[in-house]
């Protein structure tokens, strides 16, 4: 395998300028940069991007801030933080922390000391602790927003707002709105949006808190059919499908009986024709987030902390 060394004795250069050719080509002749360049492709030298990171005062390491491996939401997420970051020559690290109570900032403090930049997935973290967490290192919040970080989330708020207009214009008298953790800022922001939608048109049921699980819909079924709703928006797909169970066992059909807002693979698998769906991309606010966490890395400070949100698709009831 081709070394610096090899390029250098190659080119007729110094190992050191053949160093800066590939680094920092500005400070070398545009000449000698051909030729350490001509010398490294004939060669076949790859230069080793950790070492030029760490030269640079880089580590070439990021890390992506989860509260939970368990919830699949994330998963996408972090595939496409992954990728993007691959292609920009960054690895991506994976770090456990809710950040809902001060020891997570002391555990994020070491981490920072080892990576270039965080993004950071803390849907029920405490606003104080997040924003700690963020200080002094390039940061770029998921799926929620703070005053004065960045962030990309996911425009989930419109499209539930946009769902219930949709129930309300095919006569829905009566709505159920199955929310999803506590504290969570997209549980609130949909709440508001679907409440909004709602406000003289039509009566509202909130119900919840409710963790993001099957068994959360399950339970919540008996809720649902006391309130007389007959279209149902649940703040995530796995509680709609636990809700769907618990109204089939009860010989009520959906959509028929009631109509479950869920996501496209809940309604493809289940057949579930006329059903409303919500589809949030993953992978793209993952890489939205980390093109955003690079822009941070390479030019921290320069434009004040933006907001992205990133529009949902969905569908209305057929």
């Amino acid at each position: 395998m081709a070394t610096l060394d090899h390029v250098a004795q190659h080119a007729g250069v110094s190992k050191a300028t053949a160093s800066r050719a590939l680094s920092k080509p500005s400070l070398v002749s545009p000449a000698t940069v051909a030729r350490v360049l001509d010398s490294a492709r004939e060669l076949g030298f790859v230069p080793n991007r950790t070492a030029q990171a760490l030269a640079g005062g880089r580590t070439g390491l990021v890390a992506i801030v989860v509260p939970t491996l368990e919830n699949s939401f994330f998963t996408p997420i972090i595939r496409g933080a992954q990728e993007q970051a691959a292609a920009s020559g960054l690895h991506l690290t994976i770090a456990v922390h809710g950040l809902d109570s001060p020891t997570d900032i002391a555990a994020l403090e070491t981490l920072s000391r080892q990576v270039d930049g965080f993004l950071i997935a803390a849907p029920r973290g405490d606003d104080d602790v997040v924003t700690a967490a963020a200080t002094g290192i390039p940061s770029v919040l998921i799926d929620r927003e703070i005053d004065g970080l960045p962030s990309v989330s996911a425009d989930t708020a419109t499209a539930f707002g946009e769902l219930a207009r949709g129930f309300i214009d095919r006569g829905h008298t009566s709505i159920a709105f199955v929310g999803g953790p506590d504290r969570s800022w997209q549980n609130a922001q949909r709440i508001t949006a679907v409440q909004d939608a709602a406000a003289g048109h039509c009566a509202l049921t909130v119900l919840g808190p409710y963790p993001a699980t099957v068994a959360s819909g399950v339970q919540a079924t008996e809720a649902v059919v006391a309130s007389g709703a007959t279209a149902v928006i649940s703040y995530a797909a796995s509680i709609s499908l636990g809700l769907i169970f618990g109204l089939n066992a009860r010989g009520l059909s959906v959509p028929g009986d009631v109509v479950v807002s869920a996501d496209e693979g809940v309604v493809a698998a289940l057949g579930l024709r006329g059903a409303p769906s919500i589809e949030v991309d993953g992978e793209e606010l993952g890489r939205l987030a980390m093109q955003r966490l690079i822009e941070q890395i390479g030019a921290p400070g320069d434009d004040e902390p933006a907001k992205l949100r990133v529009p949902v698709r969905w569908s209305p009831a057929g």
